[in-house]
């Protein structure tokens, strides 16, 4: 058993973001001691890292909730996960792609400023709102 400090600690995870995702049920309540305090077993430990994990590789919290349901069932077969996974890579495909409009966006203002003085800078008016 550990505290919320020592389990925050093993997987580098604030408290309050623990106590969060007690509150949102990701996270089963947790025993507590005669004094009160919270303590957490190995299975605590397993089930937020699995959420930091899947946190860190970008899926919503919608998509963690429905991700452990799974692992909670542990019957199904995988096409349901293969399914959520397919549509976060076709949505951080999509951010890259915005990201890349984005730089060269960026890159074509850059490129177009003389570096006269900042009434004439193609940045600033790019920026800046049409009449």
């Amino acid at each position: 058993m550990r505290s919320i400090g020592a389990l925050g600690k093993a997987t580098n995870t604030k408290v309050e973001t623990i106590r969060y995702y007690e509150r949102i049920g990701l996270l089963a309540p947790p025993q507590r001691t005669d004094g009160n305090y919270r303590t957490y077993d190995d299975e605590a430990l397993a089930r937020l890292s699995f959420i930091r994990r899947s946190r860190d590789l970008g899926f919503s919290l919608d998509q963690v909730r429905a991700l452990l349901s799974l692992t909670d069932q542990g019957t199904q077969d995988c096409k349901t996960v293969d399914r959520i996974a397919r549509d976060h890579m076709a949505e951080i495909e999509r951010k890259i792609a915005d990201l890349i409009a984005l730089r060269h966006e960026l890159s074509t203002m850059i490129e177009s400023c003389c570096g006269g003085s900042i009434s004439d800078c193609r940045i600033i008016e790019a920026l800046s709102p049409f009449d």
